[in-house]
C-alpha cells in the first residue's frame, strides 16, 4: 500500500479528561494538541456533538481535537467529527504517548499495529480503518506489564518530563513539513534520535 501524501485536515490528541489527569503521561497527545492549537493561534471550545475540546484553524483548512470521552472511548469523538466533516482516515493524524519509545523519542507513522493502545484500538473501531497517521510520544516503560496501568496514569518523574516536553517542541517544528503533506521529510526529522548530551572528559577539562 502507498502511503499517502496528503495533508491532514484533522490532528487528534489522546488523553483523558479532568484534572485529575492533566498532568499523567496518557495526556501525551493532549499536550501537543494544545500546543499546537496554540502555535496556530486558534482556541478550544467544549463541541457536545463531537464529544470533544474542538478547535478550528481555518486558514490551515485543520481542525484539532481533544477527546472527553475518555482514552478507550477516543474513537466515538474521532468518528463522530470525521463524519460531519467528510474527513478520510489517511487525511487524520493521531498523537498519542507511547510505552515503547524513552522520553525524548518521538515516531511518525502510517498505519500498522495498534500496541495494545486503548485509545487506537477504540479509533479503529470507530473510523473503519487502521490506515490514518500516527504521532508517537515516547514516554518509556515501566518493564513490568502489571505495572502499565498505574504508570500511564502518573506524572512523569522530574528527569523525564524535560525530554518528553523537547520532543514535543521538536514535533512543532516540523508541523510545516506535516501540514503540506510532506510526510516524508517529516517522518526523517521526527523519527531521527536525538543526540545524546556529551559527557564531559578528564582530557575536555584539561587547559588547552
Amino acid at each position: 500500500m502507498a502511503t499517502p501524501a496528503r495533508a491532514p485536515r484533522l490532528v487528534v490528541g489522546l488523553g483523558n479528561p479532568g484534572d485529575e489527569y492533566t498532568e499523567t503521561r496518557h495526556n501525551a497527545g493532549f499536550w501537543f494538541c494544545d500546543s499546537l492549537g496554540r502555535k496556530l493561534g486558534t482556541h478550544f471550545a467544549l463541541v457536545s456533538r463531537f464529544h470533544g475540546f474542538v478547535a478550528h484553524a481555518q486558514d490551515a483548512g485543520l481542525w484539532l481535537l481533544m477527546p472527553q470521552t475518555y482514552m478507550n472511548r477516543s474513537g466515538q469523538a474521532i468518528g463522530a467529527l470525521a463524519r460531519f466533516y467528510r474527513i478520510l482516515p489517511d487525511e487524520i493524524l493521531v498523537v498519542h504517548d507511547e510505552l515503547d519509545i524513552p522520553p525524548g523519542q518521538l515516531r511518525l507513522k502510517f498505519g500498522g499495529g495498534l500496541g495494545g493502545h486503548n485509545g487506537l484500538k477504540d479509533t479503529c473501531a470507530h473510523l473503519g480503518s487502521q490506515d490514518f497517521w500516527r504521532l508517537r510520544i515516547g514516554i518509556g516503560h515501566p518493564g513490568d506489564r502489571d505495572e502499565v496501568v498505574s504508570y500511564v496514569l502518573k506524572p512523569p518523574r522530574r528527569e523525564e518530563r524535560p525530554p518528553i516536553d523537547e520532543a514535543i517542541d521538536r514535533a512543532l517544528a516540523s508541523w510545516p513539513f506535516i501540514a503540506r503533506g510532506d510526510w516524508e521529510k517529516a517522518t526523517q526529522r521526527l523519527n531521527t534520535r536525538p543526540r545524546e548530551p556529551k559527557v564531559p572528559t578528564l582530557a575536555d577539562k584539561e587547559p588547552k
